[in-house]
């Protein structure tokens, strides 16, 4: 404890001067995080372990930002500053980085890709500008590090559909790509045959997802050339067959019927009825 400090909140310290909330939130996880009476579960965390969290509470927050939802969104920002934290606190313990070096490398970073906003404030940009200078900046910075391929491991970091949205994106810039969406289709289209082939014929499991691999690749293509993210489409779809599913229990539930009592020909007849209305 630092001299001229206080106990406050089960322990943590705090100085005499008023601290603000995100220091007394970085002292929270570093009590936490205490070998001799921080929290079990927290101690036995790794970044490795975190990974999952930091990945569900980004979600959640997307969610409730989709919804609308500033209490969530509060909520939830908060929970993925949580992962944030941890996983500075760890490496401050493994010596590697802290939150200020982070903050550091960050702001210099935000500075050296915004020369329109810290050195050239009077010159007129506009959003397409930014971009294009965003993207020379990067390849400068990457120009000094190790070269690497066009498209690297560095791709296969995001989710899959994300990663093959990301790398469609990519080889159309140098035009290694399909003329348009009616291109794509037919590939989709033999991929599809492939898929079936596998799947009707005495294929192995490998050689069967291979081919549904290629299939979702070639669907997240076809999205890219109609102009939709296919993230964000297949999240659309998700939603809309949750919204169908809730108001297909809610029909069964008003029939006095129990859905776990019921087959798949039962269930179709509602499914059906909700869909029909939808379009009414």
């Amino acid at each position: 404890m630092t001299q001229g400090s206080i106990k406050c909140f089960d322990g943590i310290s705090k100085t005499e001067e008023k601290m603000t909330e995100l220091e007394k939130l970085k002292d929270v996880i570093k009590e936490l995080r205490d070998p001799e009476h921080g929290c079990p579960w927290d101690l036995k965390q790794t970044h490795k372990t975190l990974l999952k969290y930091l990945l569900e509470e980004s979600y959640e927050y997307i969610h409730a930002v989709e919804h609308g939802d500033k209490a969530h969104m509060e909520e939830e920002i908060g929970d993925v500053l949580l992962q944030v934290l941890l996983h500075a606190q760890i490496a401050n313990e493994n010596g590697d980085f802290d939150l200020e070096s982070v903050s550091k490398k960050l702001s210099e970073k935000l500075i050296r890709r915004h020369p329109h906003v810290f050195e050239n404030r009077g010159s007129k940009i506009d959003v397409s500008d930014v971009v294009t200078n965003w993207e020379k900046i990067k390849a400068e910075e990457k120009a000094h590090e190790e070269a690497k391929g066009l498209i690297d491991q560095s791709y296969l970091h995001f989710p899959a559909l994300f990663s093959a949205h990301k790398i469609g994106k990519k080889t159309a810039k140098i035009g290694f790509d399909w003329k348009d969406a009616t291109e794509v289709l037919t590939v989709v289209q033999s991929e599809w045959d492939e898929m079936k082939e596998e799947i009707t014929g005495a294929g192995s499991n490998e050689r069967l997802q291979e081919e549904l691999g290629d299939l979702l690749f070639s669907m997240a293509q076809l999205s890219r050339h109609l102009g939709f993210d296919p993230e964000e489409t297949l999240r659309m779809a998700n939603k809309k067959f949750i919204r169908r599913f809730e108001a297909m229990e809610k029909l069964i539930k008003n029939d006095r019927k129990d859905l776990h009592e019921m087959n798949q020909e039962q269930m179709d007849l509602y499914w059906d009825q909700v869909k029909k209305d939808e379009k009414a």
